[in-house]
C-alpha cells in the first residue's frame, strides 16, 4: 500500500472543510482532490490545500487514477448515487450522517462494499469523542447499575434544511450513543411533530425509542429554539449522567442518586419510596477533536482491512429508526415497529486494539 492514501471529498460547504482539514494533517494521508457544484466554494477551499485538484463535474473527479478514499458531505439525497460510483470505482468511501435516504439505499451500499471488499464507514463523530466514550466505559463497568433511560435535546435556532426534517438532521447524533450504549436496536418508535416554516418539513419533533426489559429512550430535536442545547441524561439503577456538550470543560457530571421502592408491603399506608442522594462528581476527559480521531480511524481500518466502529451497518441501523420515525409521523405519532437484524455491537478501542472482522 502507498505510504499516504489519496482522499478525495466530495462537498466543499458546511462540513466538508472540516474534513479536509483533519485528513490533510493525518500523517498517512493527503487531499488529493475536491470536488463541489459551487465554483466560489470550490476555489476556496482549494486555496486551504494548494495542489489540490479542484473538480465541479463528479465524474471527472471519479477518474483521479490515484484516488483511494472519497468522503461525501453532500445532501442526504445525494450520498447513494455518490456513494455507489465511487465504491463500483474502486474507492473506500466514507459518507457524513445520515447514510442515506432509505434502508434499501444503505443496504445497497453495504453489499456493494462487501462484494468489492472495500471499506464503508458512515460519520457518526460523536461515537469518537472522549466524553461519550466515558460515559460508555462508565456504562459497560457497571458504574451506573443497569442502564433503564435516556433523555435527549438536542435543539438551536436552524439551521433549516430543504431535504430532510429535524429528526433526520440533528437525531442521528443521539440515534448513534443510544445504540452504541444500548447495544440493541429499539423494538418500536413514536414520533411526534409538526412543520411550522416549511410546509411539509418538521422543525420539531418528539421521538421515543421502546427497547427490550422495558428500557426506552427519548429524543427532542428543534430548529426553533431561543438558545443552542446539546444535553443527554442517562439513567440506571443506582447512578445517573449528565452530558452536556456544550460545557468547555465540566461536559460530564455523575450524580449518585436514585429511586427506591420496598420489596414487601401489605398496605398503601406501608408503601413508602425510599430516595438516595449522593456526592456529585465530574470524571476527568482527555481534550481531543473526535473529527481527527474519527479520520484516523478511518485511515488506519482501510490500511488493516478492519471494520469501522460507525461501519456501514451502524450507519442502516439509524436508517431503519429514522425511516419509522416518518411511518410514525405520518400516522399521527403512533407506534411503528423497527426493522432489525442481527449485529454484534462491539465497544470501541483504538482501531490498532480491534479485532479484524471482515469490511464493511
Amino acid at each position: 500500500m502507498k505510504d499516504k492514501l489519496a482522499v478525495g471529498i466530495v462537498g466543499c460547504g458546511y462540513w466538508g472543510p472540516n474534513l479536509a482539514r483533519n485528513f490533510s494533517l493525518h500523517p498517512d494521508a493527503e487531499v488529493a482532490a475536491l470536488c463541489d457544484i459551487d465554483p466560489d466554494r470550490l476555489e476556496h477551499v482549494r486555496r486551504l490545500h494548494p495542489g489540490t485538484r479542484a473538480f465541479t463535474d463528479f465524474k471527472r473527479f471519479l477518474e483521479s487514477p490515484s484516488l483511494d478514499v472519497v468522503v461525501i458531505a453532500t445532501p442526504v439525497k445525494t450520498h447513494h448515487g455518490l456513494a455507489k460510483a465511487a465504491l463500483l470505482a474502486g474507492k473506500h468511501v466514507f459518507i457524513e450522517k445520515p447514510m442515506a435516504s432509505s434502508a434499501a439505499e444503505c443496504e445497497d451500499l453495504i453489499a456493494i462494499a462487501r462484494s468489492e471488499g472495500l471499506t464503508l464507514m458512515v460519520g457518526h463523530t460523536y461515537l469518537y469523542s472522549e466524553p461519550v466514550r466515558k460515559i460508555a466505559d462508565i456504562v459497560r463497568s457497571g458504574g451506573i447499575g443497569e442502564l433503564k433511560y435516556i433523555n435527549c435535546q438536542r435543539l438551536n435556532l436552524g439551521l433549516f434544511q430543504q431535504d430532510i426534517n429535524v429528526a433526520w438532521d440533528l437525531a442521528p447524533h443521539d440515534l448513534s450513543i443510544i445504540l452504541h450504549l444500548m447495544g440493541e436496536a429499539p423494538e418500536r418508535v413514536n414520533c411526534q411533530g409538526n412543520a411550522h416554516i416549511h410546509p411539509g418539513i418538521e422543525d420539531v419533533t418528539n421521538l421515543s425509542l421502546g427497547f427490550k426489559r422495558k428500557r426506552f429512550a427519548t429524543i427532542q430535536s428543534s430548529w426553533l429554539e431561543p438558545r443552542k442545547v446539546r444535553q443527554m441524561t442517562f439513567v440506571g439503577t443506582h447512578k445517573m449522567i449528565v452530558y452536556d456538550d456544550l460545557q468547555p470543560l465540566e461536559k460530564i457530571r455523575i450524580y449518585d442518586v436514585r429511586v427506591e421502592c420496598p420489596p414487601h408491603y401489605d398496605s398503601f399506608a406501608e408503601f413508602h419510596y425510599s430516595y438516595h442522594y449522593g456526592d456529585c462528581y465530574l470524571p476527568r476527559i482527555e481534550q481531543s477533536e473526535p473529527l481527527k480521531t474519527m479520520c484516523a480511524h478511518l485511515i488506519e481500518c482501510i490500511r488493516e482491512q478492519r471494520r469501522p466502529l460507525t461501519c456501514g451497518q451502524r450507519g442502516l441501523e439509524v436508517v431503519r429508526i429514522l425511516e419509522a420515525s416518518s411511518a410514525s409521523l405520518r400516522a399521527g405519532g403512533g407506534p411503528v415497529a423497527v426493522a432489525t437484524q442481527p449485529a454484534s455491537r462491539r465497544p470501541f478501542r483504538e482501531a490498532s486494539d480491534q479485532a479484524q472482522p471482515t469490511p464493511p
